[in-house]
């Protein structure tokens, strides 16, 4: 089967993705060299769902029934949330931004839009504060912003990609919540 064009935008649409495509080149940080360059790379990897599987397995072997439970339940928000985020990039199709930095993502991935680790990290903050302890919430809430812009410093996503997956995160996040209350 044959897969769908990419979402083409009218005028309206491209003078607003060429004002992101602006405003994500001066948040930009992957070809300069120096100590925040590796920050923001550090903090654009800590997104990654390997990243978030490793310490959910710690935290279930490590924890007593209610942290695994919490552990399992996140486990599962995650992989279902890659999945909705991999059927809207497939029906946008938007390209990565040009560059080098993030080659696994860009090969494995070559869509930007939208972000998954922006939606990752919504959907943890929003489950951390209605389900989980008030310290892992208050971590996320800090976290989960600089996992985002990092996402942009390193150019592998445009602003708009980071707003729209940390939106899918905050509304599967709060769906969750409910039905897992």
């Amino acid at each position: 089967m044959e897969s769908p064009a990419p979402f083409r935008a009218g005028p309206r649409w491209q003078r607003l993705l060429d004002a992101d495509r602006q405003y994500s080149a001066k948040l930009r940080y992957a070809e300069k060299p120096g100590r925040l360059r590796q920050i923001a790379i550090v903090l654009a990897h800590s997104g990654d769902s390997w990243f978030w599987g490793i310490g959910l397995a710690i935290a279930w072997l490590l924890g007593g029934a209610d942290l695994k439970t919490f552990a399992v339940r996140l486990v599962l928000a995650i992989f279902g949330l890659a999945v909705l985020v991999t059927v809207v990039k497939r029906i946008f199709r938007r390209r990565r931004p040009a560059g080098e930095w993030g080659a696994i993502y860009r090969k494995t991935d070559p869509h930007s839009f939208p972000s998954g680790h922006a939606a990752r990290m919504a959907m943890l903050v929003v489950l951390a504060a209605l389900l989980g302890p008030a310290w892992f919430a208050w971590l996320l809430v800090v976290w989960a912003p600089l996992v985002a812009l990092a996402r942009v410093a390193m150019g592998v996503h445009y602003l708009s990609d980071v707003v729209a997956g940390a939106a899918m995160g905050l509304v599967a996040g709060v769906a969750l919540a409910v039905v897992w209350r």
